[in-house]
Parts: structure tokens; sequence; C-alpha cells
């Protein structure tokens, strides 16, 4: 699978040396381009948020910039926030049409039917906490967020739930990040390492929910 633009970007910029690229150009382009591609991942969850996130940690780590972590960690959250706030507006929007609408049609093909059951049963039990732990676990984000959507809440009891949630996806993205750059004295190592990180966390639990399945 090819990687968004925003990782090639943020991997080329930590192998890229100083004197060619200015480490201002690099942050100018970078900034926005992870904000981007986060909320368009919130959106449209195909994109590997997780991996952007811990890779451009990686690349701030290994900056002499000041405040580079902190950057990443705001940019990261606030886009994220944004997009599902955005995601849960046209959701909503979507219920009380006639006629529904794409976005929440992909929100149910992205919510699988046990999935959904268990989110509705863990939110009806725990309240706004499931939206902490639904944007920590893998594939967790949208079945609670369509569990919402039928609880009928209203946008700003989700968000209140939502905002500590993405602030608690970013750092624990942002540390993976910083453990892989941290592993490396060369950053494009960090990087690699970090995307593999992601990725095993991304697929592990899967894994062993289908092995459960066939047992």
């Amino acid at each position: 699978m090819s990687w968004p633009a925003g990782v090639s970007l943020l991997a080329a910029s930590a192998v890229t040396p100083a004197s060619v690229v200015p480490e201002t150009t690099q942050q100018a382009i970078g900034y926005p381009t992870l904000f981007v591609l986060v909320l368009a991942g919130a959106l449209v969850p195909v994109i590997p948020t997780g991996a952007l996130v811990s890779s451009a940690a990686v690349v701030a780590l290994h900056r002499t910039a000041p405040f580079s972590l902190a950057m990443v960690f705001v940019t990261a959250s606030l886009a994220a926030f944004l997009g599902d706030a955005a995601l849960y507006w046209l959701g909503r929007r979507g219920l009380t049409s006639k006629n529904g609408s794409r976005w929440l049609e992909g929100i149910r093909r992205r919510a699988p039917e046990d999935r959904l059951e268990q989110a509705q049963e863990k939110l009806a039990s725990h309240g706004v906490a499931v939206l902490v732990l639904s944007r920590l676990v893998p594939a967790g984000r949208i079945p609670v967020m369509l569990a919402c959507l039928l609880a009928e809440w209203p946008l700003r009891r989700f968000s209140r739930g939502n905002f500590p949630a993405c602030l608690a996806w970013a750092v624990t993205y942002q540390l993976i990040g910083i453990l892989g750059g941290s592993l490396f004295a060369e950053p494009w190592e960090g990087v690699v390492a970090a995307i593999g990180l992601t990725l095993l966390i991304s697929v592990v639990p899967g894994l062993v929910r289908r092995v459960r399945r066939a047992r």
C-alpha cells in the first residue's frame, strides 16, 4: 500500500540535510500538511493518521527548533478534533434527512454489527469515558461514533468527550514516534521504526479477534 504524500514528505524532511532544505521551510510545509492529512483521515478513515503523527514526532525530535514536538501535538490533536466534529455533524444531518447521507452510510459500513453492539453497551454504561478509549483502540472510533449518533447525542456533548480523546490519541502516537526516533541516530530509521510500530498496533488486535472467532 502506498503511503500518503504527507508521510513521504515527513520522511524526506527527516533525511534531507538542513543545508539543502532550511528547517524553517520544512516546518512551514510540514505542519500544514500534517494538519490537512489528519483532518482528511478523520473524515475518510483510510489514511494512516497514527503513522503520520508518529513520523512527524520523529522528525520533530531531531530538529533544533524549540517547541517542534509541541507543535506536532497541537497540530495533530486539533486536526483530529475538527475532523471528528465535522464527520459527526455530517452524520447527524444524515440521521435527520429522509434519504440519509453518504457520510452516514460510510460510518455504518465501517461499523460491524458486533462492534456496534459492544459500543452501544459500553456507551450506555460508561458514557463519555468510552470516547477516550475509542480513539486509542484500533478501529474503535467509528463504532463508538455511530453509537453516539444512534443515541442522538448532540454535537456539543460528543465534542466534550471527544476533545480529551483526541489529546490522548495525539500523545500516544507521538510517544511512539519519540520512542522510534530515540532508538536510532538517523531520522529516517526512526520514521521507519515508528511506522512499523503503528502498523503493528493496528494489525494485531484485528488478528486476535479473527483467531478468537475461528476458535
